[in-house]
This record gives C-alpha cells, sequence and structure tokens, in this order.
C-alpha cells in the first residue's frame, strides 16, 4: 500500500525527528542516519522507537543503493532521493556528515 502525500510529508523519525527514506515496494521508511527500519504494516507506519529494526551493513548499502536509482523518496519533502543529493556533496544524503578531523580543526 501506498502512503498519502500528505501523510509522507508530516513523518520524520521519532528519534532524530528528520526525514525518512520511503520505499513504497517494500513497505518501509528508512533512517540511514541512525541505520533504522520502521516498518508500515497493513498501510499504518510504525513510528515507535522501541519497533524500529536495526539495519545491517550489506541492507544499509542495498537501500542507499536503490534510493540512489531512485526507488525512494524523502518523507517531510516528498522529493526522489536522487534529486536530494547536491553536487559536491560526494554522493551523501541529507544527514550523512564526513566526520571532522579535530586535530586540525576541520
Amino acid at each position: 500500500m501506498v502512503l498519502q502525500e500528505g501523510l509522507l510529508k508530516i513523518l520524520a523519525c521519532p528519534v532524530d525527528k528528520d526525514c525518512l527514506m520511503y520505499f513504497a515496494d517494500e513497505g518501509l521508511l528508512y533512517n540511514p542516519r541512525l541505520r533504522r527500519a520502521y516498518r508500515i504494516e497493513d498501510g499504518i507506519p510504525v513510528m515507535l522507537a522501541e519497533r524500529a529494526e536495526s539495519v545491517s551493513e550489506p541492507d544499509h548499502e542495498r537501500l542507499l543503493a536503490r534510493a540512489h536509482e531512485g526507488a525512494a523518496i524523502m518523507s517531510a519533502s516528498g522529493v526522489p532521493v536522487p534529486d536530494m543529493v547536491r553536487p559536491g556533496t560526494g554522493g551523501q544524503l541529507p544527514g550523512h556528515r564526513q566526520p571532522r578531523d579535530r586535530r586540525r580543526g576541520r
């Protein structure tokens, strides 16, 4: 079942309050920053932090690859994931930050 656009635009991760990747074909909302998945059961997103599922490294990489291919849209924006990736970001999605080198202030 596909989530209504109005609902998708207001959904956010209950932990970090940021947008999620929505994979309609998998019935899944995914937070790539925390690597947590929220299932959609009977058309209802289960947005309880304690019900979120940890995502393994291989599944994380698979979901990111699918998102970059256009299989996901971002909640709270309704924009396809490839459109969210800006030039000069190294292909990273919003919320993915490079670790700072604290020794050099970078």
